[in-house]
């Protein structure tokens, strides 16, 4: 039977309690966080792709124990983890594109206090499915392909209009379409940030020898190069360089954007190959002077857009779900209208201030490893050596990449 692109009509009642514009791994969790917690609540997801469509999108993202926890808790990470891989280890390096061998700095081994890995690589469009499937069986309503255009205050409501000429109304609206969102620039909200440079080539390869969970970050002078496993002997490339060199080798062919990968992995997983298609994305900072306005919010990557040094810009988006989905669902038990601004300052309160430690963070490590001046490159190796031979150090080291710090309900495990 052919899926309805549409699955409420105009004829229909068309107001809701929540609409989520974007249906990415933030919006999507959002989305069952609501309705696992206030089965009564009409939620509506509306996106120019339908996520329960096939997708070609070949990326992986790396999911640390907080994140786990969160879909945990959504009863979705049974599914998920039939495709994810363990990372068990991870190696940090820092050297120059063409030396012939590079000394391990720093080294972390994957487990956390509970004895599970800190991050599972999981690949996007499984982790996409698996949301959008659970979201359905919830009864989650989807408008897609279809897509906010315009949004207009009326209280108690935000009136939107859609693409397709469908008019919604709402008691809140959550933009999670992305770093480049358009709602963000409806809503007026601005943004503080700064262009890097550097574009990311992100692309899964085969290799002939296997990887034993390892996760390898190669600081070299264009920027980091990190290499994440995946199910099987294939990995995931996250490849930082400047921008006009990023598009010539995704550009280019395959033989040179091959010898250009041997030259940085080395013989250790074997022969190489492409599994994947290239594709570039330009890398920056950008946060947002305001998450929230009166029955409005942003979040993930609407909210910010951090670089993916730390690999940690998905898990900080899953930090926006726990804690958005947690200030909604109190309020609602207590009667309050959550699409109020006082109450939803509450989440810009609670993430802004992870947020900017986070972004200031990623920044100044891309500023620190991605140059080849003589005296940075001293201290900074100097450095990693010195936390290698810190256990203790290692270890918040860990726990603050795997998220487990105080933490809101779902992050965890437990039900809102």
């Amino acid at each position: 039977m052919a899926r309805k692109t549409t699955t409420t009509s105009k004829s229909q009642n068309n107001i809701f309690d929540v609409v989520i514009a974007g249906a990415g791994y933030a919006g999507l969790a959002m989305a069952l966080a609501l309705k696992s917690a206030l089965p009564s609540l009409r939620v509506a997801i509306a996106d120019p792709r339908d996520p329960r469509a096939p997708s070609n999108d070949q990326r992986a993202s790396a999911i640390a124990a907080s994140g786990r926890n969160l879909f945990t808790a959504l009863g979705v990470w049974d599914d998920m983890v039939v495709d994810a891989q363990p990372i068990e280890e991870m190696i940090v390096t820092d050297s120059q594109t063409g030396n012939a061998v590079r000394p391990v700095f720093l080294t972390f081994e994957g487990e956390t206090e509970s004895g599970e890995p800190f991050a599972h690589m999981v690949p996007n469009q499984t982790m996409v499915r698996i949301l959008a499937q659970r979201g359905e069986e919830l009864g989650l309503e989807f408008f897609c392909p279809d897509r906010v255009t315009h949004f207009t205050l009326d209280e108690p409501f935000q009136t939107l209009k859609l693409a397709s000429g469908v008019e919604l109304k709402t008691k809140l609206l959550i933009a999670a379409d992305g770093v480049r969102s358009a709602l963000r620039n409806l809503a007026g909200i601005q943004t503080v940030g700064w262009s890097y440079g550097q574009s990311a080539i992100v692309c899964t390869i085969a290799h002939s020898e296997p990887h034993h969970g390892k996760a390898w970050e190669h600081f070299l002078p264009a920027g980091p190069f990190a290499i994440l496993p995946l199910p099987g002997n294939r990995s995931s490339l996250v490849w930082s360089e400047k921008d006009a060199d990023a598009q010539r080798l995704v550009n280019g062919d395959e033989f040179t954007f091959r010898m250009e990968l041997e030259r940085r992995i080395g013989n250790e997983l074997g022969d190489l190959s492409l599994d994947s298609p290239r594709q570039c994305f330009p890398l920056g900072l950008k946060i947002a002077r305001d998450f929230v306005r009166p029955r409005f919010a942003l979040l993930g990557d609407a909210a910010h857009g951090i670089h993916p040094i730390a690999g940690q810009g998905l898990n900080l988006g899953l930090r926006d779900v726990a804690a958005l989905s947690e200030v909604i669902v109190e309020a609602a038990r207590l009667g309050q209208d959550f699409g109020q601004l006082d109450v939803l300052q509450n989440y810009e309160r609670w993430r802004r201030a992870d947020t900017v430690q986070m972004a200031i963070l990623t920044d100044i490590l891309n500023r620190m490893f991605s140059n080849d001046i003589a005296p940075v490159r001293l201290a900074r190796t100097i450095g990693l050596g010195l936390v290698d031979r810190m256990p203790g150090l290692k270890k918040m080291f860990i726990g603050e990449a795997a998220g487990s710090k105080d933490q809101p309900r779902l992050l965890q495990g437990l039900a809102l």
